[in-house]
């Protein structure tokens, strides 16, 4: 037999609800949460719906908001920096090649490297507009504002390039289902998948020829991820946070609704310190409107002010009042001056600001003294702190989207310099397509994490590789340098100050302070 339901009721003889293992999923403590009810739903069908206005809300707010404008620069600045720099390793344990024969092979690869991808001709870029690290700051910018990066490579017959490979960088909002079609399980958001959710095609469409409207055609074309022999023919990037999905999402979807309402805050706040400024005072007086109307010279009797303001002089010149020497106005009877001023101009507005800022600096993962440029209530430890928790969200992207990113390129183009006979592989085990990976494994030096105190982080530093903690090449990399050029710079330079008669730098003087000992002879 099966036993009733248990079901308590309130002092109204409501029913009250059972409650759950967690609070987050009851009624909350006085029903506030009871019309809560969001649906579950997989990561595409959450983004696709609205991807393309929220993605177009977002290119709006970078474009006419300066706190938008400025999370976007802070991405580039502190994940790419001026330079992107490659540090190519690579794994010759793995191909079976002595150490010393990889490490100048690096160097070789290096330099080659250097000399194309960032030359002014800028024969990487398909427009021939970009440099490589310009290509790279491209997409990390376009990243931050639509959450995707998107490439194509292509085979260009540019004979005033020293490479054939050419990257056409796409503006993800082009990607989209052929004549706007609904999404399908084969193809979502533009891009064909097979049952595993593996990209095997994406649908382009066409640019407009003169770029009026949303300069977007009407034509779609299919360009498959990989040739037939396995070279990427799309590339795309973008750090998935679901199963199954499909397209990425921008850094300003939860903060998007704060980032278009403070503009208009703003503008209001301004209007209001605008109109409070417009009167410096008012008149209080027994006369009815016409007549104030009249004597201001607004109606017809425009003498009357005139007549009235003679009588004002002349009654002022006769009273003549003074207090310690200073004039003592005296106004006419049932005349009253009220001096307007503009306090409560500010009426807690930069409290409410400062809290929609700290809100938008959460979203973008920005610190707030950055995102708002206010250093104003910070202390050393504060801002050193702030920073540190930006720096290891912006080395994270660096890794996962613009190294990654840049890691595709240099694919392309190593393959290529094989190929074509430009560079030459070492004797070993594997050749270039049974170990690609081993062959182009490679890591990328940005901009250097910004130090508050100089003295302090040099200390620092200087601790951990003392320690065993830490080594010069990663220390250096967090400046944003190569330790091997550091090395081989300050070689070049000790040896040019000794020829000039100059001091050793203190580092180089070791062996003055503390001379080895030489072995004694038997």
């Amino acid at each position: 037999m099966t036993r009733p339901a248990i079901q308590f009721y309130d002092h109204n003889n409501r029913p009250i609800a059972s409650a759950g293992g967690y609070d987050g999923a009851g009624d909350g403590m006085a029903g506030q949460t009871r019309g809560w009810s969001p649906s579950a739903r997989t990561a595409d069908a959450a983004l696709l719906p609205d991807l393309e206005l929220g993605n177009a809300r977002a290119e709006d707010v970078v474009r006419n908001n300066a706190y938008g404008a400025n999370a976007v620069q802070l991405h580039i600045d502190n994940i790419v920096g001026d330079l992107f720099r490659l540090s190519y390793k690579p794994n010759w344990k793995r191909l079976g090649i002595p150490e010393e024969e990889a490490r100048a092979f690096a160097r070789e690869v290096e330099m080659l490297w250097n000399e194309i991808a960032e030359d002014p001709g800028c024969y990487l870029d398909a427009e021939r507009k970009r440099t490589f690290t310009m290509m790279i700051r491209e997409g990390v910018g376009t990243h931050t504002r639509v959450g995707e990066i998107m490439r194509v490579p292509i085979w260009t017959d540019s004979f005033d390039s020293p490479i054939r490979t050419a990257i056409k960088t796409i503006n993800p909002q082009r990607v989209s289902n052929p004549d706007g079609t609904m999404d399908t399980p084969r193809i979502k958001g533009g891009v064909e998948q097979n049952r595993h959710g593996a990209a095997l095609a994406y649908h382009l469409r066409n640019a407009s020829e003169y770029g009026l409207g949303s300069g977007l055609g009407y034509k779609w074309e299919r360009i498959p991820r990989f040739t037939r022999w396995g070279r990427p023919k799309f590339i795309h990037i973008f750090e998935p946070f679901g199963e199954g999905q499909t397209r990425g999402a921008n850094q300003f979807l939860n903060v998007l609704e704060q980032m278009q309402m403070m503009p208009k805050m703003q503008k209001t706040k301004l209007q209001n310190a605008i109109v409070s400024a417009m009167y410096a005072a008012t008149v209080e007086s027994d006369l009815d409107s016409k007549e104030v109307f009249e004597m201001l010279g607004a109606g017809k009797a425009s003498t009357t002010m005139t007549n009235y303001l003679s009588k004002q002089t002349q009654y002022y010149d006769e009273v003549n009042l003074k207090l310690g020497g200073v004039n003592v106005p005296h106004l006419l009877p049932n005349t009253h001056l009220n001096m307007q001023t503009s306090g409560n101009v500010d009426n807690g507005y930069v409290e409410l600001e400062s809290s929609l800022l700290r809100t938008l600096a959460a979203g973008t993962n920005s610190s707030y003294e950055e995102l708002s440029r206010d250093f104003r209530q910070s202390s050393y430890s504060s801002n050193r702190a702030s920073m540190l928790v930006s720096w290891r969200y912006y080395k994270g992207r660096r890794k996962i989207i613009a190294a990654r990113d840049a890691t595709m390129i240099f694919r392309l183009w190593f393959e290529e310099m094989v190929l074509s006979g430009q560079l030459r592989l070492p004797r070993a085990k594997m050749d270039l397509y049974d170990a690609l990976a081993a062959w182009t494994n490679c890591t990328w030096i940005g901009t250097g994490r910004m130090a508050i105190d100089g003295v302090k982080e040099v200390k620092e530093a200087i601790l951990r590789i003392e320690a065993g903690l830490s080594s010069y090449e990663k220390e250096l990399a967090n400046m944003g340098e190569d330790y091997q050029e550091v090395f081989a710079q300050q070689v070049r330079e000790t040896e040019e100050r000794r020829k000039a008669g100059l001091t050793p730098p203190i580092w180089a003087q070791v062996e003055a302070f503390a001379p080895q000992e030489q072995p004694q002879e038997a």
